[in-house]
């Protein structure tokens, strides 16, 4: 058995660049292609896109999704399952009607398909309710049968083509943001993956299991679970990523990584908005990206540089504090002239 001791990390070890190094390295190797999720009938972001989305910590990823479990009670039953997707799966007016434009006559006609309405469970008066709700003082509405007529009180063609769009995707049921929801079968256990993502009202409902829902969006489990589940989130998705292309790299690189994104309570990129560009030193700023603007902002606030880093060591020649730099040594003079007295 490997002692302790021998587990731990050198006093002055270069442990940033060697955890830049070792993930990297591999990422150069990533391939571009994407990887397709069972059951979501889109393709997630896989690879070194997915590497630079977690780096960047983008505010929604270019596919957002959820894995939600569920219940004892709902688990194992197929139906009960299915049930709390179509609880679960947004219905907007475009998924249910046709939403057309007639220039002309400057006016909006939304058609309703009255088996998808009876499918999802609507009617055209609810329906109307809700558009009624949602474009309340800007549009004229007559309902006949399956049809709403609205003429905009505003005539430009570019107001009518903006109410157009905010009906199209007008939320009629289920949860906002969850746009497809699929039953997958995982062991013994049903567990429903979506496309979109709402961890805040998925949360709420009695049907699933709190404790077990998952989303890929780290500044959503941010805001909702706060900044140790969202190092956890980032330690999770990129060694995903990374084990996807099987690149085999210490999980300790990436918790390195994880936790310089996370160390001051909120998740910050790595880039120039984030961690580069708010290091405390002029010199290590300047020396990433933006050296005019860091060396003049500097030069005008008269800001001071302790040279206490790496890079800017490097800059100006100096021996950096890393290994054998991080040691300094004294030598005490002998008073020579006295001996010989």
């Amino acid at each position: 058995m490997v002692s302790r001791k021998k587990m731990e990390v050198d006093s002055g070890e270069a442990v940033g660049i060697v955890a830049a190094q070792s993930i990297g390295e591999p990422g150069t190797q990533m391939t571009m292609r994407t990887f397709h999720y069972a059951g979501v009938a889109e393709q997630v972001p896989t690879g070194l896109p997915r590497l630079i989305e977690i780096v960047d910590v983008r505010k929604v990823p270019k596919k957002p999704l959820m894995d939600i479990y569920l219940g004892k009670e709902y688990a194992t039953d197929e139906e009960k399952a299915k049930h709390v997707a179509e609880k679960i799966e947004e219905v907007s007016l475009e998924k249910v009607g046709e939403v057309i434009e007639h220039f002309k006559d400057k006016t909006i006609e939304i058609a309703l398909d009255p088996e998808v309405l009876k499918y999802e469970g609507l009617t055209a008066k609810e329906v109307y309710a809700k558009v009624k709700k949602g474009v309340s003082g800007k549009v004229e509405l007559k309902e006949e049968e399956s049809t709403i007529h609205a003429k905009p009180k505003a005539k430009t063609l570019k107001s009518i083509r903006r109410i157009t769009n905010k009906l199209s995707s007008l939320h009629l049921k289920g949860i906002e943001g969850i746009n497809r929801a699929v039953i997958i079968k995982d062991g013994k256990e049903f567990f429903i993956r979506t496309g979109g993502t709402n961890l805040v009202e998925v949360m709420k409902m009695d049907e699933v299991d709190q404790s077990r829902i998952y989303t890929n969006n780290i500044k959503e489990v941010e805001e909702v679970l706060g900044i140790e589940a969202a190092r956890n989130s980032i330690i999770h998705e990129a060694k995903q990523v990374l084990d996807m292309q099987r690149l085999d790299v210490n999980i300790r690189h990436v918790m390195l990584l994880a936790d310089a994104m996370c160390m001051d309570g909120v998740v910050k990129s790595v880039g120039r908005h984030g961690l580069s560009g708010q290091k405390a030193s002029v010199l290590a700023r300047a020396a990433f990206e933006e050296t005019l603007k860091h060396l003049i902002r500097a030069a005008v606030s008269g800001e001071e540089d302790n040279l206490i880093g790496v890079t800017e060591n490097i800059i100006i020649g100096q021996p950096i504090p890393v290994g054998t730099g991080t040691v300094k040594l004294g030598m005490k003079k002998k008073d020579i002239s006295k001996e010989k007295a």
